[in-house]
């Protein structure tokens, strides 16, 4: 589990911890427990397509970020 968790939030030599990629876990936890808030505690009804869009948003936002410091990505060592 460890090992799964360093390879999300670290570069390409996974030793490295990448902001970019910190954030983007935290944003989609974030956005799953807010969700299950929303519907459990607040009796909301769960609105796949408001939660798709802002999930969707939140990977390509991520992905453009990543794409554009691959450059300063750390090598293999």
């Amino acid at each position: 589990m460890k090992n799964l968790l360093m390879n999300l939030v670290t570069g390409k030599d996974n030793r490295t911890h990448d902001l970019v990629r910190w954030l983007g876990l935290v944003g989609a936890l974030q956005a799953l427990a807010l969700q299950a808030y929303a519907v459990v505690w607040q009796g909301q009804p769960f609105d796949l397509q408001a939660y798709g869009i802002g999930l969707g948003a939140l990977i390509v936002t991520v992905g453009a970020a990543l794409g554009l410091k691959k450059d300063t990505e750390p090598g293999q060592p």
